[in-house]
């Protein structure tokens, strides 16, 4: 397991949730919601969120379908994380599966006993939390970074 701080990022239309793990991997927790409608915008404070935390990587949730197959959702994740890794340069983007994040995650709210109206606040943070565990601990598993890298275009 590499040691290191990572970002990990749940991209939705109007929302995107930020997580982040300690420096050995072991616990990911969630960082904040930034508004995702002003693209450029979000660029930007994601841009700040990994020159403050310093991550040696920063994972994006990409969205398939329970077949495993990817639709218009992952091509706007994918063209998304692109532009981020272009942004962040020299932090390497890598793409994680994301199944089920977001419905595991307001799973969780709800058990721990947050409303749906407040939830919408945090769900995409518990997202980000979700992915990034998983990315951890798929890292843990196998001794390879998680996903496949992504290549920043010009």
């Amino acid at each position: 397991m590499r040691r290191g701080r990572r970002l990990a990022i749940d991209v939705g239309d109007a929302r995107i949730g930020v997580a982040s793990c300690d420096p050995d991997g072991v616990l990911a927790t969630p960082v904040e919601t930034v508004p995702g409608r002003d693209v450029p915008a979000a660029h930007r404070r994601l841009g700040q969120l990994v020159e403050e935390y310093e991550p040696i990587e920063v994972v994006v949730g990409l969205p398939r379908s329970l077949s495993g197959g990817e639709g218009p959702a992952a091509a706007k994740v994918r063209a998304f994380a692109q532009t981020l890794a272009r942004t962040v340069t020299p932090t390497p983007v890598r793409l994680v599966d994301e199944r089920m994040s977001t419905v595991t995650a307001g799973q969780s709210l709800r058990a721990s006993g947050v409303t749906s109206r407040k939830g919408r606040s945090v769900i995409d943070q518990a997202a980000a939390v979700v992915i990034l565990q998983n990315a951890l601990e798929s890292e843990r598993a196998s001794g390879t970074p998680p996903g496949e890298g992504v290549e920043a275009i010009v």
